[in-house]
């Protein structure tokens, strides 16, 4: 099938190499000319690695020309940080075509970033926005061209906006992770899937001082003791009240199941988060106020988190404790500038209203 990735981060190259090995017509976007004309010299080829070896697998088009990358894919796997989500929607929306599904992996609600986007654009075709709750590998590049795989998702949730293009999507979807997806519901279910507002937030806070004083730090291994898994545990907690509280059913993929070796498989697999810190791939330099986990997991992820509990009329004294914690460690305020219903227009709808419109659309 025709794919088009958009980006140029750990998770686009490691899409554009996995469905370039697997056959798939695969076209990769990215804003950086100059490291798109260097692709380009270089033949436009990605080197994955994985449990299996090195493979070099040739892409179709490496562009700086979005219309063109996107034009005839029937699947746009955008797999950028969710704070770079608006802008990325805005180029992307005057482009899109009938039929074609956006699949965001995670996306903390950018399913309406980016649906939105193509309303505001003036689009009627029948369009369908996706997401799930991880990135579908976890990965790191390893140079300008080559990446690392540690492992693959073995389930992911996927909920889609509108509900009534579920059946499209979903199977556009699965034909590009044969086997993989799990239907969630509607694309505010598959936010309240994400893990990463979960596992990072505590790390990034509770780790704060090792982070600022080593160069280096594996914020997984050495950050991720006992009583930070409480605290994630309980974290968690608050996420499964807020979607039960919002009538959303199980599986609820609990985080418990990402560290666990035997018992019910998680998104990745049982075993999960041993290889991840065996690998060595996420011993890094943390700049604190910088790192992706406080300016998308934290800032945007449980802002978003607390304005569905608000709705839903759950308590999250733990989400609302990292909110005002990270905040202060930024100097600025996460819940007046992250990510809630109201800032994405949704504040004036109540429940029975948000839930036609993830059902429906927009009225066009």
């Amino acid at each position: 099938m025709k794919i088009a990735v958009l980006g140029g981060g750990n998770g686009s190259f490691a899409a554009a190499g996995d469905f370039a090995l697997q056959g798939h017509d695969v076209r990769l976007w990215r804003r950086d000319a100059a490291a798109v004309a260097q692709h380009r010299a270089t033949g436009s080829r990605i080197v994955l690695k994985d449990s299996n070896g090195r493979h070099d697998v040739q892409l179709a088009l490496v562009s700086t020309d979005i219309a063109e990358a996107v034009r005839d894919a029937e699947l746009i796997l955008c797999p950028a940080p969710a704070f770079a989500q608006p802008d990325i929607a805005k180029l992307l929306a005057p482009h899109l075509s009938d039929g074609q599904v956006v699949f965001l992996p995670p996306a903390t609600f950018g399913s309406m970033i980016f649906a939105e986007a193509a309303r505001d654009a003036g689009h009627r075709a029948s369009l369908s926005f996706a997401e799930t709750g991880t990135l579908p590998w976890l990965t790191r590049k390893h140079g300008p061209f080559e990446v690392a795989i540690t492992i693959r998702a073995k389930r992911l949730p996927v909920g889609v906006f509108p509900l009534k293009n579920a059946d499209h999507a979903l199977d556009v979807i699965g034909r590009a992770f044969p086997g993989v997806i799990e239907p969630c519901g509607d694309a505010l279910s598959g936010a309240l899937m994400n893990a990463g507002p979960i596992i990072h937030p505590p790390l990034i806070v509770m780790n704060a001082g090792p982070i600022e004083h080593f160069e280096r730090w594996d914020i997984h291994k050495e950050g991720t003791q006992a009583s930070i898994r409480r605290v994630t545990d309980a974290l968690d907690t608050e996420r499964i009240a807020v979607r039960e509280g919002l009538g959303y059913g199980d599986p609820h993929f609990p985080l418990a199941h990402h560290y666990a070796t035997k018992g019910e498989q998680w998104m990745y697999g049982r075993g999960s988060h041993d290889r991840l810190t065996d690998s060595g791939d996420w011993r890094e330099r943390i700049v604190l106020t910088e790192h992706r986990y406080m300016r998308e997991d934290l800032r945007l992820g449980l802002s978003l988190l607390v304005s569905a509990a608000e709705l839903a009329g759950i308590a999250t004294p733990l989400a609302k404790a990292f909110l005002a914690i990270g905040g202060a460690i930024c100097g600025e305020d996460f819940m007046k500038d992250g990510r809630t219903l109201a800032s994405l227009g949704l504040g004036g709808l109540d429940r029975g209203a948000l839930q036609r419109l993830l059902r429906e659309g927009f009225d066009r």
